[in-house]
């Protein structure tokens, strides 16, 4: 078996441990070395995996600049159309934009200048609504000033619930994001759930809703599956503290088998859990579908499971073994900086709407 990476290198998002290197050149030699020849998964699928989850973890964000396709092509020693296949998807989902002439970067999903820059141009054009009301109306653009300031002196002013949808991967998973998310909300603000393959399958969003969540990399994805007009916000995730501490409690002698679901993210379980148990030797990855993985599971003594793959994993795992899942939360630091922002700015355009006499 390959020696891995150590814990503090490996590609868990994107975090390292080389800080005489600058960002560029370590975001460059972790997604090149986070890639694995001996996963039954091509490299084009991994690197997708490795860009994408890291924009889910938070570890990639808005505005990052990401390796040129020859830097990248050469360093991992893959075929330059390999990565530049990757680059094209990510940027045809919108996740990460071309700035000619400065190279590449994470976008913010859906190709647009973020959340906020489109909060303002939305304000901006109802301010220009409002003055040109107010001039054939006889009204002074000084007197609409002064209504401005006023209000905003006054402070928030109570508004009916919200209700929020959570879109994931998988329902009793997306439950669980949606208890931690509700922790931040208003008491009488909601959250239900419902999954992206419900979403493909035609299944009703469920209405009515006032922001959808959904995960960092999803986010576009998620945008053409929900009705027009509800702002979809993407969070990043960090693994739960229950899973870190897990981990670190798993005996250094121990044969340990991951379980991945995604082929994509099967290149990151790996370090993913060597950064929290680096005095483990022996692991090994298997997708769910794998032919082996009964065979595989017979010989482990720890397995490790992607979120979704619980029932699978189970079934097949001998008597005695022992078993956990690898559990993600969203990360309460983008919950209050990309989250709450959206939250109040529909709040406080639901009281100017509720203000406003019909």
């Amino acid at each position: 078996m390959p020696k891995l990476q150590s814990a503090s290198d490996a590609y868990e998002g994107i975090r390292y441990s080389e800080t005489e290197q600058s960002p560029d050149e370590r975001i460059l030699a972790n997604l090149a070395g986070a890639l694995d020849r001996t996963l039954p998964v091509p490299l084009g699928t991994q690197l997708r995996g490795l860009i994408e989850f890291g924009i889910a973890l938070g570890e990639l964000p808005t505005g990052q600049r990401l390796p040129s396709v020859r830097e990248l092509a050469e360093r991992a020693g893959i075929a330059h159309m390999t990565v530049a296949t990757v680059y094209r998807e990510l940027r045809e989902s919108g996740l990460i934009e071309a700035k000619p002439g400065a190279g590449t970067y994470v976008g913010d999903g859906h190709n647009s200048n973020g959340v906020r820059s489109l909060a303002i141009r939305k304000i901006q054009r109802r301010v220009e609504t409002l003055f040109n009301e107010a001039e054939q109306l006889g009204l002074a653009p000084s007197v609409v000033s002064s209504l401005v300031n006023a209000r905003a002196a006054r402070g928030p002013t109570p508004t009916r619930p919200l209700r929020l949808v959570m879109v994931g991967n998988f329902i009793e998973t997306t439950q669980q994001y949606a208890n931690r998310i509700q922790e931040h909300l208003g008491p009488e603000d909601t959250i239900v759930v419902t999954t992206v393959d419900a979403l493909h399958a035609g299944e009703t969003f469920p209405l009515p809703c006032d922001i959808c969540v959904t995960l960092a990399h999803r986010r576009g994805e998620v945008e053409h599956l929900v009705p027009s007009g509800i702002p979809v916000v993407g969070l990043s995730f960090i693994p739960a503290e229950e899973t870190r501490g897990r981990l670190a409690m798993i005996d250094p002698m121990a044969r340990v088998g991951i379980v991945s679901i995604f082929p994509e993210f099967t290149a990151l379980m790996k370090p993913g859990v060597l950064r929290f148990a680096p005095h483990v030797s022996e692991v090994d990855v298997r997708l769910i579908t794998a032919p082996d993985l009964a065979a595989f599971l017979s010989q482990v003594d720890v397995a490790i499971y992607a979120s979704g793959a619980e029932a699978a994993v189970r079934k097949l795992l001998p008597p005695g073994r022992q078993a956990m899942e690898f559990r993600y939360v969203p990360d309460p630091h983008a919950i209050r900086a990309t989250l709450l922002p959206v939250i109040e700015r529909l709040r406080s355009s639901i009281v100017s709407q509720e203000e406003v006499p019909s």
